[in-house]
């Protein structure tokens, strides 16, 4: 331990050590989401549409979950779920191996029940904002419930809810940080063992505040981008004579305008209703 207060090269050269535990890091946030988004989306669809019991359970639960600390939580799936696990062995004559089971198990269903009591709520607000038409239109052509909110009311309400759905990952990203409750070893509990080797607690904070802020950045670009990508436009061209002739002909391929700069602007519509399954 040196004489220095605060020892800024130490801050740089243990990023390198820190990094190692990324991946345990991004595998955490990762399935964790993943979890909580699909769970998110039953909860939300159940919600929308009122199903009987199931209705007030996810309302319970929305409630529960969002008004206790995460930290809770972990500390629950890490304790509670192996004596909920031998209680089942005792009763019912089980063997299931509960000291097999790793502490990174615990943290997902931790992180992921967490994260799907606010996605649920992100679901349902996008869920509601499809207009109603577009139900309308599903059954007139013949689609089935399930089959519409497939193929047209579930991408149309990723469309709104994916900025507050990247806001949740990022969310995941640093709850990982707790982990450690669950005697996972990631970047924030590698963090934790470093200064305890160097008293240099303060510098190892510093450092692991620089590598999540770094991957925060990252990671906003990039859904700043996938929101640009799938984004509706609010106006559409409107095609002349010649164009809908093409459509109605189902050559697509053959639509040919008379100005240059329409042929982009146009095209690139058209190639959006393709890749959106619209046209």
């Amino acid at each position: 331990m040196t004489g220095k207060i605060f020892d800024f090269k130490l801050v740089f050269t243990q990023i390198p050590d820190l990094l190692k535990y990324l991946p345990i890091t991004m595998e955490l946030a990762i399935a964790s989401t993943l979890f909580g988004m699909l769970l998110g989306l039953l909860i939300a669809i159940i919600k929308i549409k009122k199903v009987k019991v199931l209705d007030k359970v996810a309302t319970f639960y929305v409630s529960l979950v969002r008004g206790t600390p995460v930290l809770v939580q972990l500390y629950i799936a890490y304790f509670g779920v192996p004596m909920l696990l031998k209680y089942i062995n005792q009763q019912t004559g089980s063997d299931l191996k509960v000291a097999a089971i790793p502490g990174f198990v615990y943290a997902v269903l931790a992180l992921g029940f967490n994260q799907s009591a606010f996605d649920a709520e992100v679901f349902r607000a996008a869920l509601q904002s499809v207009d109603k038409g577009q139900h309308e239109a599903a059954a007139a052509i013949g689609m089935t419930g399930w089959q519409a909110l497939r193929r047209i009311i579930i991408p149309e309400a990723l469309s709104v809810a994916l900025p507050s759905l990247g806001n949740s990952f990022i969310n995941a990203i640093k709850g990982t940080s707790l982990a450690f409750t669950c005697a996972v070893v990631e970047m924030t509990a590698e963090g934790k063992i470093l200064s305890g080797r160097n008293y240099r607690y303060f510098e190892v904070y510093v450092s692991l505040a620089i590598i999540y802020w770094a991957i925060t950045i990252i990671f906003e670009k990039i859904l700043k981008l996938v929101e640009k990508k799938i984004s509706i436009p609010e106006q559409v061209e409107q095609l002349n004579t010649a164009e809908v002739e093409a459509l109605k002909t189902k050559d697509k391929s053959k639509v040919i305008l008379e100005s240059s700069s329409e042929t982009k602007k146009v095209g690139g519509v058209i190639k959006w209703q393709k890749n959106r399954g619209l046209s």
